[in-house]
């Protein structure tokens, strides 16, 4: 017996919350870590791991989840998740010790597998025509929940506050995710078959480690260390070896051909670049505004003051906006969706590289990179459901979800390499490192820009045009003010 399929937009809304809470746990711990290493008593290395556990468990478990979800059903799968997190969390609150807290970050890396679990869900249960704005109110969570969490973060550990704080929040949101999932979402007959190639997810995993690993610890072992030089070729072997495995996989966990399908290339190339240019966004407006501003540039803003001054009106437009460019997606193509808002990044970053001096200006910029993320995230899980079938929504929305990861790893890595290695004796960075940051992030604005163009020049299948003529035509069917109906 199956569960009744609730209205659209008690899904929609379902959704967008689980997804929420999948970025605000990304995100809460990024100003936290000065206050976990002085709470532990540990250093800034240490405390930083709290960080890259939670991203190396997402690498693993991602593309996995995505799997299950394909051939297990997605409710079951979400609502599984959902307990993994809210075990993890509630982990968080109640322990003292870095290695548990490590644990807990590493079970709650199990919440980037609820945004492809999301996408399936809503292939499977909404029309056509209702379809791409759906998507793009549940993918903008991403980038909005990670602002409230940054602002909700600096609220509740302000004058070092007790940093077990913002996971209460997690906590509760987590569970009331968790509910609201088992009443309104509907249990369906899988996707696929086959089962999951669970060697070919060890080895994807191990790959995956090995990459991110001297990605986010490369500042402190050194870029050139045998560590990092080491992990990385390590990561080149393995995953060329996984690729060869999942070529022999009567049912690969994800397949080779799916990967250098052209139609997956340009969602996954814009996944890499705007999960860079996301976390290259936060960076760098929330560490210059709190340089004092007798360095000469900054303006010493508190940790609060950056987040709900310089980046929250970014996340509030984000809000606004989804429905529109989820509007935009359907009757424009993702494609160009997406260079509308590669060319909102590159303005952005250009306009922090030329003229940061003035707090309104620097207010500009977190809105039109953070805009920019917005539309990306609107078109990206359209083009990932127009190139693969429904069997394969949730890995391939997997695969799309480790590309941002990864992106938003050598952003951080990046960043901070250049800002660090440019401090004076005082400690305060360079003027010019932020410049170089800037650069950084409007280059992959433009790589953004010229992979949707590239895609856009491609020939789509009759189907896909019949489902985007379908949506197009249907796109007035939607107000802002009734919503997803």
């Amino acid at each position: 017996m199956t569960r009744e399929a609730p209205r659209a937009g008690v899904l929609v809304l379902t959704l967008a919350l689980a997804v929420t809470t999948l970025s605000l746990l990304q995100s809460l711990v990024v100003p936290m870590l000065p206050v976990i290493g002085a709470q532990l008593g540990v250093g800034a290395g240490a405390a930083g791991w709290v960080l890259t556990a939670n991203l190396l468990a997402a690498a693993v478990l991602t593309p996995v989840i995505g799997r299950l979800g394909d051939t297990l059903g997605e409710r079951r799968v979400v609502l599984g998740v959902l307990v993994v997190i809210s075990a993890g969390t509630l982990l968080a609150v109640l322990t003292t010790s870095l290695p548990v807290l490590l644990v807990a970050r590493v079970l709650q890396g199990a919440s980037y597998g609820l945004f492809p679990l999301s996408i399936s869900i809503l292939r499977r249960e909404l029309p056509a025509q209702r379809l791409t704005v759906a998507m793009s109110v549940v993918s903008s969570t991403l980038a909005v929940g990670g602002v409230i969490g940054l602002v909700v973060t600096g609220l509740l550990t302000r004058d070092g506050g007790d940093y077990h704080h913002p996971f209460w929040l997690g906590l509760a949101i987590a569970l009331v995710s968790l509910a609201l999932a088992a009443w309104a979402l509907p249990d369906r007959p899988a996707n696929a078959t086959g089962g999951v190639d669970w060697w070919g997810a060890v080895l994807l995993g191990a790959g995956l480690v090995l990459l991110l690993l001297p990605l986010s610890q490369g500042h402190t072992w050194g870029w050139g260390s045998p560590a990092t030089l080491g992990c990385l070729a390590g990561a080149v072997v393995v995953l060329v070896g996984w690729v060869l495995l999942q070529r022999r996989r009567t049912h690969p966990l994800v397949r080779p051909q799916l990967l250098a399908d052209r139609r997956m290339l340009v969602p996954n190339v814009a996944g890499l670049m705007t999960g860079f240019g996301l976390f290259a966004s936060f960076l760098a407006v929330t560490q210059f505004v709190q340089v004092p501003a007798a360095a000469g540039y900054g303006f010493g803003a508190s940790t609060l003051e950056a987040a709900v001054v310089y980046l929250l009106p970014g996340g509030v437009a984000g809000i606004v906006l989804a429905p529109f460019a989820g509007q935009v997606v359907a009757r424009i193509g993702g494609e160009t969706t997406l260079m509308i808002g590669a060319a909102s990044g590159l303005a952005g970053f250009v306009l922090f590289a030329l003229a940061r001096s003035l707090p309104w200006v620097v207010v500009l910029v977190g809105l039109l990179t953070q805009l920019a993320v917005t539309v990306a995230f609107a078109a990206l899980p359209a083009l990932v459901v127009q190139a693969v079938d429904a069997g394969e929504t949730g890995v391939a929305n997997g695969v799309n979800s480790i590309t941002r990861s990864v992106g938003s790893a050598l952003a951080s890595a990046l960043i901070i390499t250049v800002v660090a290695g440019s401090a004076d004796a005082s400690g305060l960075p360079s003027a010019g490192s932020f410049t170089v940051v800037a650069l950084l992030g409007g280059g992959s604005a433009l790589v953004t820009g010229v992979a949707a163009l590239w895609g856009r020049r491609g020939t789509r299948r009759p189907d896909e045009l019949a489902d985007v003529e379908a949506a197009t035509a249907c796109a007035g069917e939607w107000s802002p003010v009734s919503g997803i109906r």
